[in-house]
């Protein structure tokens, strides 16, 4: 199975002008009794903004409709997956999680989560929901993980500093090393580009944009591409961006997204590939930058846009939870309606109600619309499987970039690894 380039067409629904209510409370219109009851929530947090006014909102309003209260807990992306399989195990998982779109079906297929697939119809949504979220939520012909927000990552640039140096935005490979080496030149205390090693999702554009794969499946066998000529090539193009142009720094060698993000906002990075929803939270850290970065898509070996990860989350009920019916409650007035059209304004992620998306594909905001390119014309997937997930937690791809950051491996050996550890996980040996 081949990695797929998702078009407009994944995100579009014959079903465009049908909009929810704007209340967020589609469907029968039948009110749920949650007096006395405690709904917990998880919600991630990491390099988007800031959510706890907004979350405090919304537990007023859930009040108000059920009757209970709302017991939100934060969850630092790089510790979630760790603390969900722990959870899982011990059986003390929330009611509703924010899950993330590679991992729903690794947790639906550990018989952590509820199918909501009969709420989903009932409450009038099929047809209304991003059709490239809904089948990443989809595990076994039942849908798992309701669609809450996609994502995308871009190059991201201080613009205030390319127009001190004549710079426009690079188009190609070459062009980004030559922006970094003027940088470099002009700039010697800052980053020209963060090469952080423990952020696999800032390695797959680089293996995508030489027109490598990540795995594909040839019947019940997946094949790790990682290894291929054409991926080591652009691993190797990333990696050298660090080692060989001495455009990043030792210390991002063990960096996550967020790292990069903070010295972003501090004024040490030039440079990154970081997500759609990361604009509002520089502007929300260090207003003095609103105005002196821009965004573009990240670009091709020789133009063109090398694809990025169509990320994002969904909300996810868990089995755990004593009233299925109150927890699709709160899900379903997270994701249609007024709450989710205004977590999207607030945060820069794109929606996963259908007409909403329509309407932010169509702003003209320089913040917004080079990601919305990016995801209409640069999105890419990876494996829709249980096991993907577990490739991420056993950071195969991470250790990958941070032995080769590091010096210990060159980019033939760490990718042989690697592919050989992906292959080892996804074929279930």
């Amino acid at each position: 199975m081949k990695k797929r380039y998702l078009s407009i067409a994944m995100f579009a629904v014959a079903s465009l002008g049908l909009a929810a209510c704007s209340s967020g409370a589609t469907g029968s219109g039948d009110t749920v009794d949650g007096k006395g009851q405690t709904l917990s929530v998880w919600i991630m947090q990491g390099t988007n903004p800031n959510s706890e006014e907004f979350f405090d909102k919304v537990g007023t309003a859930f009040t108000e409709e059920t009757g209970a209260k709302l017991k939100v807990d934060f969850v630092q992306w790089a510790d979630a997956h760790d603390r969900f399989v722990t959870s899982i195990a011990g059986g003390t998982t929330p009611d509703v999680a924010e899950t993330g779109t590679t991992w729903t079906a690794e947790f639906a297929d550990a018989g952590a989560l509820l199918p909501i697939t009969k709420q989903v119809t009932d409450a009038g949504l099929d047809g209304k929901l991003v059709s490239g979220l809904v089948e990443s939520g989809t595990y076994d012909g039942e849908l798992y993980g309701m669609p809450w927000y996609a994502g995308v990552r871009s190059l991201v640039y201080r613009s205030d500093i390319f127009t001190e140096l004549g710079l426009s935005a690079p188009t190609t490979w070459q062009e980004l090393v030559d922006a970094g080496n003027a940088i470099k030149a002009a700039h010697p205390d800052m980053i020209p580009f963060a090469v952080p090693g423990n952020a696999e999702q800032g390695v797959y554009p680089w293996v995508w944009g030489a027109g490598g794969e990540v795995s594909t499946k040839t019947g019940d066998t997946w094949t790790s591409g990682l290894d291929s000529a054409k991926s080591r090539e652009g691993i190797q193009f990333y990696t050298d961006l660090a080692t060989k142009h001495g455009f990043s720094t030792p210390g991002a060698t063990t960096w996550k997204e967020s790292d990069v993000l903070d010295n972003f906002v501090q004024g040490k990075v030039a440079m990154a590939l970081t997500g759609s929803w990361t604009p509002a939270t520089i502007i929300q850290k260090a207003p003095e930058l609103e105005g002196k970065f821009a965004a573009t898509p990240i670009p091709g070996k020789d133009g063109g846009i090398s694809p990025s990860m169509l990320g994002g989350s969904h909300l996810s009920t868990f089995s755990t939870t004593k009233n299925e019916a109150l927890s699709f409650e709160f899900v379903k007035m997270m994701t249609t309606g007024e709450f989710a059209k205004e977590w999207a304004a607030q945060t820069g992620y794109f929606p996963g109600e259908s007409t909403l998306l329509a309407k932010t594909m169509k702003s003209d905001n320089p913040l917004v619309t080079p990601f919305a390119k990016q995801m209409v014309d640069g999105g890419a997937s990876l494996p829709v499987t249980p096991k993907f997930g577990a490739v991420q937690a056993k950071q195969t791809t991470n250790t990958m970039m941070q032995s080769i950051l590091s010096g210990q491996k060159s980019v033939e050996q760490a990718t042989a690894d690697a592919a050989a550890e992906m292959d080892s996980i996804m074929n279930g040996k």
